[in-house]
């Protein structure tokens, strides 16, 4: 994996699967708050499976656009772009009402502090929202944070697992999840609720947190001494895909990787591509977030990208110096405190 370029040609590329389901999904496909870590690559995802499978659809993205070059870099690629602030209700009320909905909007870090703010984006707005694309198949992102830190051998909760979210940023999603699903049985919305830790880019995420802790010799907290991840091309695809699995009442689906990953092992492979010793800090608790995505993976398949891929892949982004995000997981933190 050797720039930016390499990367997102990677991550944008559809399987055969995608480009059969998007022949199946009638109407347009618009993306609320495409601004964030995975919003730009699903939306060229989606519009590279379009082209492919020979069909008129148009790829909307949504967000205030407020700086940077993204808007400019989505609308090359084709993708139609609307610079809405979704709080701001009579924006909200000019957009058009697409067949299609990924809902990314949210807010997690900065929690601590401002905690009515991120109330109001992740329970509130999902009302206006809801209200607004009433029969719309919606696809809403939610997180592995609205179930408890469960035993490690337990292997991770699915989707029947009771929920007991820890920490006010876990509170809010459950909340999220919960109004979006009163107006799916209101309204006969059909809805997917998607639940995912943690995706994987190589320019962020809890593999990059562990690889750069190794490379430059910095402690590893092993409290939290188990996760999961995916490949984020792979959780693009299963968004994109679960637009079809929408229905009312709602349809919830885990989406990680197959494995539960010590912590431990994952710095330890770093150690042999860095030739470092990592450092470590803290012993690993009998608990962990952990997510049971075998539903997932039933609908699916397993990801398209293995952990060792993912692992090496990181590694030679690390060691060249390449580009990344300041966005950390804190993948970590066992209070909520976010």
């Amino acid at each position: 994996m050797k720039d930016v370029k390499t990367l997102e040609e990677i991550m944008t590329t559809p399987s055969k699967e995608l480009i059969e389901d998007m022949k199946k999904i009638d109407g347009n496909i618009m993306i609320l708050g495409i601004g964030g870590k995975m919003g730009p690559t699903m939306a060229v995802m989606a519009k590279r499976a379009i082209q492919e499978a020979g069909v008129e659809k148009k790829v909307i993205g949504v967000s205030r656009f407020a700086s940077g070059t993204l808007e400019k870099e989505l609308n090359k690629a084709g993708i139609e772009t609307i610079a809405t602030d979704l709080m701001n209700e009579e924006q909200l009320r000019a957009l058009p009402r697409e067949k299609n909905i990924i809902y990314m909007a949210g807010n997690k870090f900065g929690t601590s502090g401002n905690e009515h703010y991120t109330w109001a984006m992740n329970t509130y707005l999902p009302g206006r929202v809801a209200e607004h694309f009433t029969g719309a198949r919606i696809v809403a992102f939610s997180t592995g944070n609205v179930y408890p830190l469960v035993p490690v051998l337990q292997g991770g909760c699915d989707e029947s697992h009771p929920v007991a979210p820890v920490g006010e940023y876990g509170q809010s999603s459950l909340g999220r999840e919960r109004i979006f699903t009163h107006f799916s049985h209101r309204d006969e919305t059909p809805l997917t609720i998607f639940r995912l830790n943690y995706a994987i880019d190589m320019r962020y995420g809890v593999l990059l947190e562990i690889a750069k802790s190794v490379y430059h010799s910095k402690p590893i907290d092993l409290t939290m001494g188990h996760v999961n991840v995916i490949w984020q091309g792979d959780a693009n695809e299963y968004a994109l895909r679960s637009l079809l699995l929408a229905k009312h009442p709602p349809e919830i689906l885990n989406v990680t990787g197959p494995e539960t990953l010590p912590v431990r092992w994952i710095a330890e492979e770093f150690g042999e591509i860095f030739g470092k010793a990592p450092v470590f800090i803290g012993e690993e608790q009998e608990t962990a977030l952990l997510n049971n995505a075998s539903k997932a993976h039933q609908l699916f398949g397993y990801p398209s990208i293995s952990i060792r891929e993912l692992i090496k892949w990181t590694g030679e982004w690390v060691s060249n110096d390449q580009e990344t995000l300041d966005k950390p997981t804190h993948f970590q933190e066992r209070k909520g405190q976010f």
